[in-house]
C-alpha cells in the first residue's frame, strides 16, 4: 500500500465560480503530480481593450466578474487616473469605498454561507444544508442582500455597476438615500458577528502551511484602496513597481498564467493575506471579534479563511456605517479628466485578493496597451501546492472522502476562474 499509485480527478469542480477540473497523481503518501486545470475559454480582455477610449476601461473591465465588478471598476480607474495624474479624494473617495464595502459583504456572505461552509458540515450544497440549518443560509442571503443593496445605491446596480466613471461617478447619492439604508447595516453587522461565533464551533482540519502573504497596506486603512504592496517576507513596494517584482508564465494544462514572485516562487493573497499583514489596520471591536473566533496573527491555515471572510465582513459593515454616518455631499459627482499621454498604475483589494491594472495611454486618450492581473490566477500555484502538502492525508483516506478534501482545499480560496482566464498570450502564426 505505501507504494500504491492512484490518481484523483474531478471533471468539473462545482461551488467555484467558472469552469476548472483538478487532477491529483498519489504515489504512496507522495503527490507526483498537482494540476488545476482552468479550460473556461479565455477572453482576451486586454485585447478588447486596445483602441478603446480610456472612459471605457472601467464598463468593459467591470464585465470580467458579475461577482467582484467593484474591484475591477475601482482598480481600472485608479490606473487610468494614475496616467492621467488625476487623485480622487475626500467625499467622492468614500463612496468608493463604500461601494467596496457593498462588494465584500456580497462576495463573501456568496461564499462562506452558500459555497463553503456546507464542505465544514458535511453537506454536498447549500440547498441541503439548509434542510437543518435554514436560518443561518436565510441570514446569509439576507446579509448578501445588504451588500447588493449598497452596490445598487452606488452603482445603480447590484450586477456590473454603471454609475462609476473615470474620475468619480455619473451621480452621487443624496444623504437621506444613505441613511435610509443604515439600519440594514446595523442589522447586517450583528448578524455577521453572531454567524462569526457560530462557525468558530466548526470542525477545521489542522493543517498550516508557510505562505509568503501579499496584499495592499494603507498608512490608516484596513486595505479596500491605495496603499504600498508588502509581503510577510520584507516586499513592499508602490504599485507601480509590481511589474519589476513579479512574473507570470503560461502552464501547458490551463487557460490562464500563473503568477509568481521572482526568484521565490509561489505566494498567497486574498483575506488571510490582508488578516494576517493589516490586523492591526481592523477597527477595535473588529479585532476582538476575531480573537474570540480563536483568530490570532499570524493564521496560516487555510481552512480557518471561512472565519476571516466573516471578520472582514464584519469590518465592511462596520466601515459602512462609518463612512455613511460621516459622508458629506459632494460638490460634484466627479472631478475633470482631461486626456493625456502616460502609462498609469492601479491595484485595489478584489474578495479574492489584490487585482492589478496598467494601462498606457496616447495623447487623445485610446488605450494603447492594457495588463490585468487577477487574484485567482496569482493564487493557483499556491492551491496547488497547498494539495500538495494535503497528498498523506489524501492518501490515508478512501477515494470519495480524499476527492471531497481536495475540492474543500481548492474552496478555501474562493477562486473565480472566469477571472483568470481572460489573461493567454495568444499568438498567430501566418505564412
Amino acid at each position: 500500500m505505501k507504494n500504491k499509485t492512484r490518481t484523483l480527478h474531478v471533471d468539473y469542480l462545482t461551488r467555484v465560480e467558472g469552469e476548472t477540473s483538478l487532477t491529483v497523481r498519489l504515489e504512496g503518501d507522495k503527490a507526483t503530480d498537482v494540476r488545476l486545470a482552468i479550460f473556461e475559454p479565455p477572453r482576451f480582455f486586454e485585447a478588447l481593450l486596445r483602441g478603446r477610449s480610456y472612459l471605457e476601461a472601467p464598463d468593459i473591465t467591470s464585465r470580467i466578474c458579475g461577482i467582484c465588478p467593484a474591484a475591477y471598476l475601482m482598480s481600472a480607474c485608479h490606473a487610468v487616473e494614475d496616467a492621467l495624474g488625476v487623485q480622487v479624494d475626500g467625499p467622492l473617495r468614500a463612496l468608493r469605498g463604500l461601494l467596496y464595502c457593498g462588494e465584500w459583504i456580497e462576495s463573501h456572505a456568496l461564499h462562506v454561507f452558500l459555497l463553503h461552509a456546507p464542505d465544514f458540515l458535511g453537506y454536498p450544497d447549500a440547498l441541503s444544508m439548509a434542510k437543518k440549518h435554514g436560518e443561518w443560509v436565510q441570514r446569509g442571503l439576507r446579509i448578501k442582500k445588504a451588500g447588493n443593496a449598497l452596490m445598487s445605491i452606488l452603482g445603480g446596480r447590484s450586477i456590473h455597476p454603471i454609475n462609476v466613471r473615470v474620475g468619480g461617478f455619473y451621480r452621487a447619492p443624496p444623504r437621506a438615500e444613505l441613511e435610509a439604508h443604515l439600519p440594514e447595516l446595523r442589522w447586517g453587522r450583528e448578524a455577521t458577528a453572531e454567524a462569526l461565533e457560530w462557525m468558530a464551533r466548526l470542525p477545521f482540519p489542522a493543517f498550516e502551511r508557510e505562505y509568503e502573504f501579499v496584499s495592499l497596506r494603507h498608512p490608516s486603512e484596513y486595505p479596500l484602496m491605495g496603499g504600498r504592496i508588502v509581503s510577510s517576507e520584507g516586499l513592499d513596494i508602490a504599485v507601480r513597481d509590481w511589474d519589476s517584482h513579479f512574473e507570470e508564465e503560461q502552464v501547458p494544462y490551463s487557460n490562464a498564467l500563473h503568477a509568481r514572485r521572482v526568484g521565490r516562487g509561489a505566494y498567497l493573497c486574498g483575506p488571510l493575506a490582508r488578516f494576517n499583514l493589516n490586523f492591526d489596520r481592523l477597527a477595535p471591536e473588529v479585532q476582538e471579534a476575531a480573537r474570540r473566533a480563536g483568530l490570532s496573527v499570524p493564521c496560516r491555515n487555510p481552512f480557518r479563511a471561512l472565519l476571516v471572510r466573516l471578520v472582514e465582513v464584519l469590518h465592511a459593515f462596520t466601515e459602512a456605517i462609518r463612512l455613511i454616518e460621516g459622508y458629506v455631499e459632494p460638490t460634484a459627482p466627479h472631478v475633470e479628466t482631461p486626456a493625456r499621454a502616460g502609462t498609469g498604475y492601479g491595484a485595489t483589494e478584489a474578495p479574492r485578493g489584490l487585482l492589478y491594472h496598467r494601462y498606457t495611454l496616447d495623447a487623445d486618450g485610446a488605450i494603447l496597451d492594457a495588463r490585468i492581473v487577477p487574484p485567482t490566477s496569482q493564487n493557483q500555484l499556491s492551491i496547488e501546492e497547498d494539495l500538495r502538502t494535503l497528498a498523506p492525508e489524501l492518501a490515508s483516506r478512501a477515494h470519495a472522502e480524499a476527492t471531497r478534501l481536495a475540492e474543500q482545499a481548492i474552496r478555501n480560496h474562493d477562486p473565480c476562474i472566469s477571472c483568470a482566464t481572460h489573461f493567454l498570450t495568444l499568438k498567430l502564426e501566418r505564412a
